[in-house]
């Protein structure tokens, strides 16, 4: 298999932690679950809403 299949797919899993973090949720849950189900779980996170702070 090609080398590059591996990385855009690790790059894209890094990009959704990220996203993830952003939305104050776990983004090393994330970064397993997209490196799982890859473009299904970028789509789960441009939906699901922000998770809210306690202390707010």
């Amino acid at each position: 298999m090609d080398n590059s299949y591996f990385v855009g797919w690790g790059t894209l899993a890094s990009i959704n932690a990220g996203i993830a973090q952003g939305k104050n949720r776990s983004g090393l849950n994330w970064f397993i679950l997209s490196l799982i189900i890859g473009p299904i779980a970028t789509v789960s996170l441009v939906i699901i809403e922000k998770k809210r702070d306690p202390s707010e």
